[in-house]
């Protein structure tokens, strides 16, 4: 806590004025867009940002084109993700490039990256080897599906978690349409403000207590936490009365509609990606190239035609598409509903669901934070409060006797 004590008018002043994070630094690891964006508002809060890049190519969205929109050799996308930031070209295999990226992390606040689980182990990057370096660092991560389960491998692709989030499901519920995309790269930017929740409150623990910190999300939990009005009705709706609280799975899903919703979801983007199979829906992304610092993976020469596959989408099983067209260099994820998505042993992993409990005993089933701190989950079985439930509690502790 600043202490304005014994400073004059202009020193308070000049502190007043300052941006909140100015004197922190911060080194960007992100790729594309969710870190990237959280390392943003990081800067624009005063912090200096500087952007680790692989020498050469950089940042794999500097090639990441929006309708051919380019300016000065970038993507536009890239202009607006990374304003304010400072670039720092390293090859973290070559040593002395190396032991330069250690000096900047000795010196830094915050450390954020998006890498695939894995990717940062191979590199000596992770959460452990840069706590040895730095141990007070804040230290920042967005993965696709968490570190652990069957998805966590799968890649972070902002479309792909829409379809096994419910979300896009939901886009089409809504309008009486089929499934389809919000149209936005939702999922990433929730993502990124997540990371920043995460990340500022424990730069404040650390004011305090000068302990460092790792904080982690995933865009699946982001997602989640975005729809939880909608999920938490779901999961407290009974198709039968007879079915009790702890037997979730069997609420009434969300019905389409005959006429669409006046909303900007229900107007679907061209090209979406969205397909019908025999059994359901998928949505098909060209594979990204994985992040410019990892390997990159090789394809089958000898895969079946997408373009071929993909005209006639309906003839196949959702199991079927997949087999074929990634072995051909692109990404498959089915269109979840919730019912199919709280099935999934995924998101049984997850444990993103909890009972909360209101003081007169009503009890209902929602979903918690999707940010973890050290490894912690934040939940809590308290429920919202009746109107001035607590009143007299806060006038004893908080506002004492009055005249």
């Amino acid at each position: 806590m600043i202490d304005f004590r014994g400073k004059s008018g202009t020193e308070q002043g000049a502190i007043m004025h300052q941006r909140p994070l100015e004197g922190m630094l911060v080194l960007d690891f992100g790729q594309f867009l969710s870190a990237p964006s959280a390392a943003l508002r990081l800067a624009d809060l005063g912090a200096r940002v500087i952007k680790v890049e692989r020498a050469g190519s950089g940042d794999i969205c500097r090639r990441l084109y929006i309708s051919n929109m380019e300016l000065d050799g970038d993507s536009t996308l890239f202009h607006s993700i990374n304003r304010n930031k400072e670039s720092f070209a390293a090859d973290l295999r070559d040593p002395a490039d190396a032991a330069e990226v250690h000096a900047l992390i000795r010196q830094a606040d915050v450390f954020i990256q998006n890498f695939r689980p894995g990717v940062m182990e191979r590199l000596g990057l992770h959460y452990e080897a840069v706590k040895a370096i730095n141990p007070a660092i804040v230290y920042g991560e967005i993965t696709g599906y968490g570190n652990e389960g069957p998805w966590a491998g799968k890649p972070g692709q902002d479309l792909l978690v829409q379809s096994m989030s419910g979300l896009t499901n939901e886009g089409g519920t809504r309008c009486g349409a089929p499934p389809m995309t919000l149209g936005l790269a939702v999922t990433d930017m929730i993502a990124g403000a997540h990371l920043v929740q995460g990340v500022l409150s424990c730069l404040v623990r650390r004011g305090l207590t000068g302990v460092g910190a790792r904080v982690e999300v995933s865009l699946l939990e982001s997602a989640l936490d975005l729809q939880v009005d909608s999920l938490t009705a779901y999961m407290n709706r009974d198709d039968d009365k007879a079915h009790s609280q702890f037997q979730p799975y069997s609420r009434l899903l969300p019905q389409r509609q005959s006429m669409p919703e006046a909303q900007s979801s229900c107007f679907p983007m061209p090209d979406n990606g969205i397909y019908a199979t025999s059994d359901g829906y998928v949505t098909v992304q060209p594979r990204e190239q994985e992040a410019a610092i990892a390997d990159h993976e090789s394809h089958d020469a000898n895969a079946a035609n997408p373009a071929s596959l993909l005209l006639a989408t309906n003839t196949k099983t959702t199991q079927q598409l997949s087999a074929a067209l990634e072995p051909a260099g692109y990404e498959v994820a089915q269109v979840l509903n919730w019912r199919q998505l709280l099935e999934e042993e995924h998101f049984k992993r997850l444990n993103m669901v909890q009972s909360i409990t209101r003081g007169n005993g009503t009890t209902m089933r929602t979903t918690c934070c999707p940010i973890r701190i050290d490894g912690m989950q934040f939940r809590s079985e308290k429920g919202s409060p009746k109107v001035g439930e607590d009143t007299a509690a806060i006038r004893k502790q908080l506002i004492g006797p009055t005249i």
